[in-house]
């Protein structure tokens, strides 16, 4: 369930780096928005640095925040992915991958010095990142009569509709994206218009 009409996520890639006793912690922060771009981004990084020890993430994805993953790679339980996802939880982000390459210095840090050092190392790179809100998206579709054109055009310009498909051929119909803010006004208004059918398709 959403609750806001809004979230906040990066709008560009960005790099941090914490020491440990040795230890180095690079840590890098993508905008993503799929599990594919998750695994571009997790190869290169691979490629990059091929002789790292080991490479910790964490990511989560969708407006409503329900879908996240974290990694440990290799390093004690929950002591390299949870506290990567704890920090992108802590600033509230979504649409984020945070991965953390380490390159072991000699020393072992234990476990708390593990979930210490992972969890500055992602909380550096995302006081790096430039964090942007954006606005939560709704798509519909409305089908009507033509005689209700111009009352449907008029609704769609006031509540500030982006218009993304018409069919004036076999049905009178329009595909349009609304700011959720909008949605619920928008369809209490649609009812008022006869023989308007407004279908929910999608969230962006």
């Amino acid at each position: 369930m959403l609750f806001s009409d809004s979230y906040y996520t990066i709008s560009a890639a960005a790099e941090g780096l914490f020491k440990d006793r040795g230890s180095k912690f690079l840590a890098f922060a993508f905008p993503v928005k799929s599990e594919a771009a998750i695994k571009v981004c997790l190869n290169h990084l691979r490629k990059e640095h091929p002789s790292a020890t080991h490479h910790c993430y964490a990511w989560r994805l969708g407006a409503d925040k329900n879908a996240f993953r974290a990694n440990d790679d290799g390093e004690p339980s929950n002591t390299a992915g949870k506290p990567i996802l704890a920090q992108i939880q802590a600033k509230d982000l979504t649409d984020v991958l945070v991965v953390v390459v380490r390159y072991f210095g000699g020393t072992l840090l234990g476990v708390n010095g593990l979930i210490n050092a992972y969890k500055l190392a992602a909380a550096e790179v995302l006081g790096q990142a430039p964090i942007v809100e954006q606005f939560i998206y709704f798509e519909y579709m409305v089908e009507f009569d033509f005689k209700d054109t111009n009352a449907v055009m008029r609704l769609l310009k006031q509540n500030q509709a982006k218009i993304l498909a018409t069919d004036y051929l076999e049905t009178n119909s329009i595909v349009f994206q609304i700011k959720k803010q909008h949605s619920e006004q928008l369809e209490k208004k649609f009812e008022d218009i006869y023989a308007s059918k407004l279908k929910f398709m999608s969230m962006h």
